[in-house]
């Protein structure tokens, strides 16, 4: 081996350890935010809901149409709405990241971001 070789590799430890220290840098100030349930009509951001506090609100939305969203014990789930399905009302409440209910008579999107990841990759019911 010569002098390049081990300037080389000693370069390539240093980036491999710096890559390292970001990755677990970002991974916990991720975790640090609080989670929060992200309403959306149309695309749009309607509202953000900490998951830590309970709440229990409705959103009108045009035409006469709502949605009713429950917030408690960590978890969000929609417990009324206007639609004529009641698709979104019979949803599973959501608590982990990137978890979502819709709505789509209503044009709504509630999203978890920042939740804790679930363990499960998928589950059918």
């Amino acid at each position: 081996m010569k002098k390049n070789d081990i300037i080389l590799i000693i370069c390539i430890l240093v980036v491999a350890g710096l890559v390292i220290a970001m990755t677990r840098f970002t991974n916990q100030t991720k975790n640090g935010d609080e989670a929060v349930a992200v309403v959306t009509i149309d695309g749009i951001e309607y509202a953000r809901y900490p998951l830590d506090k309970d709440v229990t609100e409705t959103i009108e939305i045009s035409d006469n149409n709502y949605n009713v969203i429950s917030i408690h014990d960590g978890q969000c789930e929609i417990s009324d709405a206007s639609c004529p399905d009641q698709i979104c009302v019979y949803h599973n409440p959501i608590e982990n990241n990137g978890q979502t209910i819709v709505c789509l008579p209503n044009r709504l999107v509630v999203t978890i971001e920042n939740g804790s990841d679930n363990d499960i990759d998928g589950a059918t019911y």
